[in-house]
């Protein structure tokens, strides 16, 4: 598998690449500069002798001839060894050449600066045409090439200088983004250290915001969120695991308490039967708690499905109250209903939901009480509040009622007609399978559990 570069070598790698470029990039245009001023020097150089030669030419006795030309011209640059010079008479026939130099053919006074290679060497030549009378009969082109050696030795020298500059540049430019790319990471290393210490039993450590640039403190925030998440569910799995561990711990040891002790003596068929039909209540108990908790297991990873169909609330109420009339009477318990509306949702979840409230509203209402199921919409939303008289909840108490488990009873003591402490926590996740959400709030005597559900369309 091929290794990944670190964050350290790519920004190495790219700072070098972009250092390189803006070098190459730069030797380029000085190299280019140079050789545009040493163009422009010969072009001068020629020109000016060029000037120089024109005047001679015109001070010399007319008619011109190519023995007359050729002798002045050739005594007057006899000195300048570096010039190579050519005359063209009025036909195109060449009059005078110096020795060894070549020309092209094409080369006129409208050419400009021009430059060609011959026997090894580059030239450079600049062409003038000049009249041979003062009647414009005819006209001479005069020549004149430059030899540019030096020139090219300096750039030459020149070029292998700035390269190797550039190459040990590039090479300096490197090395100095790599120590940058080491510091400027130095936080981030410092996160992953810091990061790398937290541990099953050390969730509540976090990254210091304020230590870390401000590019990365917005990372350390989102970390740090993310560790609370963390810590939070980590804690709710610890205190489910206790509370799940605690809840079996009673009806197994109850089941294995009977077992021993009918195992202790001899017993006739009714005592049998009497142990028998105890362990039964132990074993339907567990049941409900086993589909219980895979209810919200699955409720919870979104694989509870809800077979909608258009369900009358107010009904479903009824039924309800048809089924716990009998307990509510025994504890002389008042139960009312107002109001009315329908849902589009699984009318045995709702049911199930509602039915579970009712529950903990009659366990919990004293006798003579009273408990009361509002359902009502606006614009927005539907809702359906359950309310009962009875001994106010603790607000401490109240963000916690639909956890797995939780009863406000620190004791946790229940009797033989309570529940598993599942109940809110499944009404809870039927509430949100269907989009809805659950509150409760406990005040003046009064305790009130609030579902709302998206008002459905028309």
């Amino acid at each position: 598998m091929r290794s990944r570069l670190t964050l350290t070598a790519r920004l190495t790698l790219l700072f070098t690449i972009g250092s390189a470029a803006v070098l190459l990039a730069f030797g380029w245009l000085v190299m280019a500069t140079i050789a545009s001023h040493f163009d422009e020097l010969d072009r001068d150089e020629l020109s000016g002798k060029l000037d120089y030669a024109a005047q001679l030419v015109a001070t010399m006795k007319r008619p011109l001839t190519q023995e007359v030309v050729a002798k002045e011209l050739a005594a007057t640059f006899a000195g300048h060894h570096e010039l190579a010079m050519q005359v063209r008479g009025p036909s195109g026939a060449v009059w005078f050449a110096s020795p060894g130099a070549q020309f092209p053919a094409i080369l006129t006074a409208a050419s400009g600066l021009s430059s060609w290679r011959a026997d090894g060497e580059t030239l450079h030549g600049l062409a003038k045409t000049l009249p041979v009378d003062a009647a414009g009969d005819g006209a001479l082109t005069l020549v004149l090439a430059l030899d540019t050696a030096h020139h090219e030795r300096f750039l030459r020298s020149f070029r292998w200088t700035l390269w190797i500059f550039v190459a040990c540049a590039v090479l300096l430019m490197g090395v100095l983004g790599w120590v940058s790319a080491r510091r400027g990471l130095a936080p981030l290393r410092a996160m992953r250290e810091r990061a790398a210490t937290v541990t099953a039993h050390s969730l509540d450590r976090r990254l210091s915001v304020q230590a870390v640039p401000p590019e990365l403190a917005e990372l350390a925030t989102t970390l740090n969120e993310m560790l609370e998440r963390l810590e939070d569910a980590f804690q709710r799995l610890s205190d489910f695991s206790s509370d799940l561990a605690h809840e079996l711990r009673t009806p197994v040891s109850n089941l294995m308490m009977q077992t021993q002790v009918a195992l202790t003596l001899p017993r006739d068929a009714d005592g049998y039967r009497a142990i028998l039909e105890s362990n039964a209540e132990e074993y339907e108990r567990l049941g409900r708690m086993i589909s219980d908790i895979l209810f919200l297991a699955k409720a919870e990873n979104g694989l509870v499905l809800v077979h909608e169909e258009v369900v009358d609330l107010a009904h479903e109420v009824r039924q309800l109250f048809d089924f716990y009339e009998v307990l509510a009477e025994e504890k002389c318990i008042t139960l009312q209903l107002q109001g009315e509306g329908a849902l589009r949702g699984d009318r045995l979840m709702l049911r199930r939901a509602l039915g579970n409230l009712l529950s903990n509203a009659l366990r919990h209402t004293p006798e003579g009480g009273s408990i009361q199921v509002e359902i009502g919409q606006d614009e927005a939303r539907l809702h359906i509040q359950v309310r009962n008289t009875g001994a106010p909840i603790a607000a401490a108490h109240l963000p916690r009622l639909f956890e797995r488990f939780y009863r406000a009873d620190a004791a946790r003591q229940h009797d033989a007609g309570e529940g598993t402490g599942l109940g809110l926590s499944i009404t809870r996740a039927i509430v949100r399978a269907h989009g809805g959400d659950i509150s409760a709030a406990s005040n003046n005597g009064l305790t009130t559990f609030s579902i709302y559900f998206p008002r459905p369309s028309d």
